[in-house]
């Protein structure tokens, strides 16, 4: 199975932030949408980092003394630079390996250069599910319809 799959079935819409935001509008944008994870977009909607909501109680963590002040700084201060990205014709399996290996839930999908979805564990963790059960599905009725 691959990415586009994913992505045909859960649509191919991404919540982003800019970069100079503020982690109260990232923290309220992440709340409103019920999700883990912005991808940071620059003013040519190309991905230049990611946050997390892990980013931020970590970085809220560090100035546990000023933890307030978590909430006024930029997204680009906060943000994870380094994105890994896949491509809409990645496998699955290979994703998910490299989405365990490298300890992360979200993975920015990208088709020359722009941004044309996101997956994320969970996405991944169902694909299989139903993969599995469709096998499961077929195998059982391969084997009721078998007269030996």
């Amino acid at each position: 199975m691959k990415v586009r799959q994913i992505l045909a079935s859960k649509g191919m819409k991404v919540i982003t932030i800019q970069p100079q935001q503020s982690i109260r509008d990232a923290v309220i944008t992440l709340a409103q949408h019920n999700i883990g994870a912005l991808v940071v977009v620059n003013d040519q909607a190309v991905p230049i980092g990611i946050i997390s909501e892990r980013d931020i109680v970590r970085r809220a963590a560090e100035a546990a003394e000023a933890a307030e002040s978590i909430f006024t700084q930029s997204v680009q201060d906060v943000m994870t630079l380094e994105v890994v990205t896949g491509m809409p014709q990645d496998d699955i399996f290979s994703v998910a390996a490299t989405m365990t290996d490298r300890r992360f839930r979200h993975l920015p999908i990208v088709e020359d250069g722009q941004l044309v979805g996101i997956v994320t564990m969970g996405d991944i963790m169902k694909a299989e599910r139903d993969q599995y059960r469709g096998e499961i599905d077929t195998l059982e009725t391969q084997i009721m319809a078998d007269p030996s």
